[in-house]
């Protein structure tokens, strides 16, 4: 929709370079209610709130506009790029000597065994320069969802508010900050563990808990820019390639049929008899519903695909690259470690979001792992590396 509204007001913008990712905070407005694309959708209130359909309109208004704005008022400039690094996310699935793995699992369990995955503290930075050296922007690349925040029926931007506060107060009120979550599908700003620890030093600083993940970030900013400001580029290679490419879709076993059957039909009962009970139940209904959808389309087609649209750009020495998944930490690793440029910024979220674990994940199960929580399995998950990798590499041939 924003394409397609940006295509009618500004014909030379090339609206197929356009991209959207969220920051994936749990405290904001709902896009999403069109239950053949959507499995997890939530009942909104018929009264007393925007209905999804006029906040969409609202929001494309808003985004496509600003898109307009912004390339009708470039300008020439300069731009610098840094590596930081802050404590943001911590892994939050628990594994056990049972072989399972739990999302904020109990740690004190003898069973404990270990955190499923690595933790990825890099602060990927890009500042950009007018031509007075004044910064006017800066793009801030966090592997963490902005889920510090959570379970309100308010409109809350998370951690990324005081982020955006506190570098104003630094670079002035008209910086714009952009914020990218990373590949974090099994990462959080919660610790699940330490947690009286953590919670005493934020309570000792006289910090709220977002307050406190900012203030990381803000030093992590500083530090950088202060490193890399004199060393601005003027003429810099600036390539931007999208390719839609095609997944293989995870496959839903007989068992996991039965049991999201099972899981659906009693949501169901449950708000047949007590339609309030909606609130609570309406989300885990549609959720399990779907996997009973793509189990009965196997049936017609046993090799699914899914087909997906990623983005890369060259701005000098960094590579930018984009999935629409809750993309699990380790494959952002795996992204950046192969790839020929100097720093890659990996930005997920640039879609509806679906999870996409890993093996091991998948196997030790979990809310985040298990069928319902991802249309794509790591079979997927290693086809989505391997094109971002070798995009990321046509930019940035190696030198003989």
């Amino acid at each position: 929709m924003i394409r397609k509204r940006v295509q009618e007001k500004k014909r030379e913008i090339d609206v197929t370079k356009i991209f959207l990712s969220a920051t994936h905070t749990h405290t904001a407005p709902a896009l999403a209610d069109d239950s053949t694309i959507f499995s997890f959708r939530y009942q909104i209130p018929e009264e007393g709130v925007l209905q999804v359909e006029d906040y969409r309109a609202y929001f494309v208004c808003q985004v496509a506009d600003a898109i307009i704005t912004a390339w009708e008022k470039r300008q020439p400039g300069s731009v610098s790029w840094g590596l930081s690094h802050a404590v943001v996310a911590y892994n939050r699935r628990v594994v056990y000597a049972n072989g399972t793995s739990v999302m904020y699992g109990n740690t004190d369990s003898p069973g404990l065994m270990s955190l499923e995955g690595i933790e990825d503290h890099d602060i990927n930075l890009l500042f950009f320069f007018n031509n007075q050296n004044h910064l006017i922007a800066t793009c801030v690349n966090v592997a963490c969802p902005a889920q510090d925040v959570e379970h309100r029926s308010a409109v809350n931007a998370d951690y990324w508010h005081p982020v955006r506060e506190k570098l104003k107060q630094r670079f002035g009120q008209e910086l714009t900050v952009l914020g990218w979550g990373g590949a974090a599908g099994d990462q959080s700003p919660r610790p699940v563990y330490r947690k009286a620890a953590e919670e005493r030093m934020i309570r000792l600083r006289n910090l709220s808990s977002t307050e406190e993940i900012a203030r990381r970030i803000f030093i992590a900013v500083e530090e950088a820019y202060e490193t890399v400001k004199n060393e601005r580029c003027k003429n810099v290679p600036l390539i931007h390639k999208a390719k839609t490419i095609s997944l293989p879709m995870r496959k839903v076993t007989p068992e996991e049929y039965e049991l999201s059957r099972k899981e659906r039909d009693m949501y169901k009962k449950q708000i047949a008899a007590n339609p309030a009970a909606a609130a609570n139940v309406f989300a885990p209904m549609t959720w399990n519903d779907d996997v009973v959808k793509r189990f009965e389309k196997q049936k017609e087609n046993p090799n699914p695909e899914f087909e997906t649209e990623i983005h890369v750009l060259r701005i000098g020495d960094i590579a930018i690259c984009t999935n629409q998944f809750e993309l699990f930490t380790d494959y952002g690793i795996r992204i950046q470690a192969r790839s020929h440029a100097l720093q890659t910024f990996v930005v997920s979220f640039a879609g509806p979001i679906t999870y996409l674990p890993t093996d091991k994940a998948a196997k030790g199960g979990g809310y985040s792992a298990v069928i319902q929580s991802g249309i794509i399995g790591p079979e997927g998950g290693q086809i989505l590396v391997n094109h971002t990798v070798d995009l990321i590499n046509q930019m940035f041939p190696v030198k003989e």
